[in-house]
C-alpha cells in the first residue's frame, strides 16, 4: 500500500488584485505558509509520494521569496514529489521550472508527451501543459498494462464538455485502466469518483483567493493499492471564504441576526454576511465597527426591503406617494435587483427629510 498527498492549483504569488497592496503582500506571504504545512502534511503521514497536478504558480512571475520557499518546502518532503505543470504555470524555456535548480526528491514532468516513471510497487504517469492551452485529451493512448502493480497519473485537466485545458471525458478516464487519476484545474474538490475500475479526483485548491472559492481548502490523503483506492480530504488552510444569509424581520434586529447565522470561531473567517429580509435600513458602519474585529475580513451587503407599512404610503396624494408608487413598479420589475430596494431607502429618507425642514 502506498500512502500518497495530492495537492493542485496552489496559485502562489497570485495577485489578489481586489485588496490593498499592503493586504496583497500579506496574503502572498500566507500563501507560502501553504508549502510548510504540505511538507508537514507529508512528514506527519510518512507518505511515498506527493503528486502535485499543475498551477502550483499563478503566473511564469515569480517573487525570488516564493521560489526560495517552494524550494525548501519540497526539499522538506522526505519522499518523491510530482509536478505537472498546469495552464498557469506551463513548462517553458523561460520558467521557474527551467531556471530554479530543483532538490533531487522532485520530477517536473516537462512534455505534452505522457511521461512513464518506473518506482517500487507503482508505474507513475504524468505530462506538462507547455502552453497556456492544450486542445488534446491528456489521456489520449493510455492504456496501462495489467500487471499487477499500481498505476496512477498525475495531469492537469478539465473534465467535461471539449475545452482548451485539456479536455478529459469519463470514457477517457474509464479506458486508461489506471488505478487513479490525480487531476488539478477545478477549485472545487470533487470527492472520490470512479470511471469503469479507475478511480479519479480533484483535490481542490489549498487555499480560497476569493468568494467563489469558498469553504475548507485542502488536499487529498489516498492510500493506495491496485484496485482500490481510499480517500480522505485533509484540510490545509489558514484563512476561508463564506458566505452568510441573515434574515433582519422581526423585532431583535440586524445585530442578532448576523449572531445567529455565525459559526462559534469568526477569526479564520473572511466573510461575507448578507442582511436580507424586511425592516428598517441596517446601519452598515456601525455593524462592520462592532463586529469587524472579530473576523480575519468582513464585509456586509444590504439586501434588505422597506416595510410593507411603508410601501403602503404610496398611495399618499404628496410627493412621498409619487416616489413610492415609482419605486414599488421599479422594485416589481426587477424583484432580484437590491440598488431599487436601496434608492427607495436612501430617496424616503432623503424627502422625509425634507419635509420636516
Amino acid at each position: 500500500m502506498l500512502k500518497i498527498i495530492h495537492g493542485a492549483d496552489f496559485h502562489l504569488d497570485s495577485p489578489f488584485a481586489g485588496l490593498s497592496p499592503q493586504r496583497a503582500v500579506q496574503r502572498r506571504g500566507e500563501q507560502r505558509e501553504l508549502l510548510e504545512r504540505l511538507a508537514g502534511l507529508a512528514r506527519e503521514k510518512n507518505a511515498d509520494l506527493v503528486l502535485l497536478a499543475g498551477d502550483l504558480l499563478d503566473s511564469e512571475r515569480v517573487f525570488r521569496e516564493t521560489a526560495q520557499a517552494l524550494c525548501s518546502a519540497l526539499a522538506a518532503i522526505p519522499c518523491p514529489v510530482f509536478i505537472s505543470p498546469g495552464n498557469h504555470d506551463f513548462y517553458s524555456p523561460r520558467s521557474i521550472w527551467t531556471t530554479l535548480d530543483w532538490p533531487e526528491n522532485v520530477h517536473i514532468f516537462s512534455s505534452e508527451e505522457l511521461e512513464q516513471v518506473s518506482l517500487p510497487g507503482c508505474t507513475l504517469w504524468g505530462r506538462a501543459f507547455t502552453g497556456p492551452h492544450q486542445d488534446a485529451c491528456p489521456l489520449d493512448g493510455l492504456n496501462v498494462p495489467e500487471d499487477g502493480k499500481l498505476h496512477i497519473a498525475c495531469l492537469h485537466g478539465c473534465v467535461g464538455p471539449q475545452n482548451s485545458y485539456g479536455p478529459i471525458s469519463p470514457l477517457d478516464i474509464a479506458s486508461s485502466g489506471l488505478d487513479y487519476l490525480a487531476l488539478g484545474h477545478v477549485h472545487q474538490a470533487s470527492g472520490l469518483q470512479k470511471e469503469g475500475n479507475t478511480f479519479w479526483a480533484y483535490p481542490g485548491c489549498p487555499e480560497g483567493r476569493g468568494f467563489d472559492e469558498l469553504g475548507e481548502k485542502g488536499v487529498l490523503y489516498l492510500e493506495a493499492e491496485p484496485g482500490k483506492i481510499n480517500a480522505r480530504f485533509i484540510p490545509l488552510a489558514k484563512y476561508r471564504y463564506e458566505i452568510f444569509s441573515a434574515d433582519i424581520t422581526g423585532p431583535e434586529g440586524a445585530l442578532s441576526a448576523i449572531l445567529e447565522v455565525l459559526p462559534g470561531k469568526t477569526s479564520d473567517l473572511i466573510c461575507r454576511v448578507v442582511l436580507t429580509g424586511e425592516g428598517e435600513a441596517p446601519n452598515l458602519t456601525k455593524l462592520h465597527q462592532l463586529l469587524s474585529s472579530e473576523f480575519y475580513g468582513l464585509t456586509l451587503i444590504d439586501h434588505t426591503r422597506l416595510p410593507e407599512d411603508l410601501w403602503a404610503r404610496r398611495e399618499e396624494d404628496a410627493l412621498t406617494g409619487l416616489f413610492l408608487r415609482i419605486m414599488w413598479e421599479k422594485c416589481r420589475e426587477e424583484p432580484d435587483n437590491p440598488l431599487w430596494q436601496m434608492a427607495a431607502r436612501y430617496g424616503l429618507a432623503a424627502l422625509e427629510g425634507g419635509e420636516e425642514a
